[in-house]
């Protein structure tokens, strides 16, 4: 079997709100790049990336002549072709190389007729639960509902998906208001839900000193781990040596030189494997297989996922003996979706496994070309600004927040 064509196509979907992060805003919708990898045996294997709110149809097109005429089946060999650590130093490809992993890996289940897990080794779990992801959020400019800014509508909204969705695991994603107002938060979070885990996660906003403070002001909680208080493994393992919360990262642990580092000297105890920002399905089995050997937790991190990606996580997460943790998905904020079905469900917190032949989903055509033009309609949009506060960027540590009690809609 050879790779003939690779099809890239930019769709935006709408969120429920638009989601507030330490780095800027997700303005209402997330930007994604479906990929359709064709074969000459009229196989098509589906893949999807991200790309900070823009397209990366341009850049997919540019690897055309790596990949036409490669086997599908050859998947260390594309590795090599597309990441060789030396030649990738100029053009790091990563993410590029997922989106093709997946791609690769839905062909070949396709073709044996087997699904994904099947090539992975068997799945151990029919279903992969998953942690509600709570973000502080902008109302909706449309009709005003959505907003995440105050402790109590934090609570209700937490609430409300705990209720739809059966979410026994709830992450905060933190980093955009001053940080006792998120302490606030937070606790009422936790003594809302006494019996659930609960996770925290200012995405390295912190100075080492504040989350230290932060971190032995929620010691006492149901805390599953402390993600990326600060930026840095060594940042990481002063807070480690100073809070007793399990360290979790999904920034300076990705990839297999900084897991080493991490083994020889800790900073991490749990690993967020992102099938994204570690390049594919396979190198998050591989880590997840060190980790299990060095009894590191493991978990995994969602990076903006549409239904493709999803499956790829719950193929993932369907496989491994290590995953002690709720997964993590944005996919509960999402208005639609371009797989045939619409969204996946929520039964009691998780995610059914697809079982159909490669990742076990098909593309809807009518909603794929609804949702291109609305890219091509909207464009893109910067995910590491804040459309409500010009001018503003984050540093690292960051001490320049936003103000909880501003109630503005910004223009979108």
């Amino acid at each position: 079997m050879k790779i003939t064509d690779i099809r890239p196509t930019t769709v935006t979907v709408p969120l429920e709100a638009p989601i507030r992060h330490a780095n800027g805003a997700h303005w209402g919708r997330f930007v994604r790049t479906i990929v359709e990898v064709d074969t000459d045996e009229g196989i098509t294997g589906l893949g999807e990336l991200g790309g900070g709110g823009e397209s990366a149809e341009a850049v997919l097109r540019g690897l055309k002549a790596y990949f036409v005429g490669h086997d599908p089946f050859a998947l260390e060999a594309m590795r090599f072709k597309i990441c060789n650590p030396t030649a990738s130093l100029y053009n790091n490809r990563t993410q590029l190389h997922a989106a093709l992993e997946f791609a690769c890996l839905d062909i070949i289940g396709k073709k044996l007729g087997v699904p994904v897990y099947q090539l992975l080794g068997g799945k151990l779990r029919d279903q992969v639960p998953f942690a509600s992801y709570l973000f502080f959020r902008y109302a909706d400019p449309v009709t005003g509902k959505g907003e995440v800014r105050t402790v109590d509508q934090l609570v209700a909204h937490a609430t409300d998906l705990k209720w739809r969705c059966g979410f026994a695991s709830h992450k905060l994603k933190g980093g955009v208001f001053p940080p006792d107002h998120e302490l606030e938060a937070f606790r009422a979070l936790a003594e809302t839900f006494p019996d659930d885990g609960v996770r925290f996660d200012p995405n390295a906003a912190f100075s080492v000193e504040e989350a230290i403070r932060f971190g032995r002001a929620i010691e006492d909680l149901r805390n599953d781990y402390y993600e990326d208080p600060t930026w840095g493994l060594n940042g990481m393992r002063r807070v480690r040596e100073q809070v007793a919360i399990p360290t979790a990262t999904n920034t300076v642990v990705v990839n297999f030189e900084q897991l080493a580092a991490n083994i020889l000297d800790p900073a991490i105890d749990v690993i967020l494997l992102d099938t994204t920002f570690w390049g594919g399905v396979r190198p998050c089995v591989k880590a997840a297989g060190v980790c299990e050997t060095f009894q590191l937790g493991i978990a995994v991190h969602s990076s903006g996922e549409l239904g493709i990606q999803l499956a790829t996580m719950l193929h993932l997460g369907a496989v491994l003996p290590n995953l002690t943790f709720a997964a993590d998905a944005h996919y509960h904020h999402l208005a639609d979706d371009v797989i045939v079905g619409g969204p996946m469900d929520y039964r009691e917190g998780a995610i059914a496994v697809p079982n159909g032949p490669g990742l076990g989903v098909e593309l809807d055509r009518e909603k794929l070309q609804r949702h291109a033009e609305l890219y091509r309609s909207l464009g893109g949009y910067p995910y590491d600004r804040d459309p409500g506060r010009p001018g503003w960027y984050a540093l690292v540590p960051n001490r320049d927040w936003a103000d909880p009690t501003d109630d503005r809609i910004p223009p979108l």
